[in-house]
């Protein structure tokens, strides 16, 4: 067993490679091999968000705090609440973040395949954002 207790690792701003905006990233937990699981905690301001991803064996955002917003490539921006569940199929292109207005907290978590959890593709664009 190991207890990794609060305030025991360093918060990390978020990349601007691969987030647009205030981000904060809380990595409490990426198992050591051959565990394949890892997760964070993601706090962005508003108007922040990741750039679009994907991920090899999908991702899931437990929404904590806030108001948010998502979207998958060719679909419509959806709004995520603390309590909801966000499921992204193995490859499946999207981004998600902040509204215009409130910020938002979410767990994710992912697995990695031959170690990594995450392809990062281009910045959305300030058009994409607020359709």
């Amino acid at each position: 067993m190991e207890i990794k207790r609060v305030g025991s690792q360093a918060s990390n701003k978020g990349p601007a490679d691969w987030f647009t905006g205030a981000v904060r990233i809380d990595q409490p937990f990426q198992a050591a091999e051959p565990a394949k699981v890892g997760g964070a905690t993601v706090t962005f301001e508003p108007g922040a968000r990741t750039a679009w991803h994907t991920h090899p064996l999908g991702q899931t955002l437990i929404v904590t705090a806030g108001c948010g917003w998502t979207q998958r490539d060719g679909g419509p921006v959806e709004e995520i609440r603390p309590g909801d569940v966000v499921w992204f199929a193995p490859g499946e292109k999207h981004w998600h973040g902040a509204t215009a207005t409130t910020g938002v907290s979410h767990v994710a978590i992912a697995e990695k395949v031959d170690g990594r959890s995450v392809d990062w593709l281009e910045h959305v664009t300030d058009e994409q954002y607020r359709a």
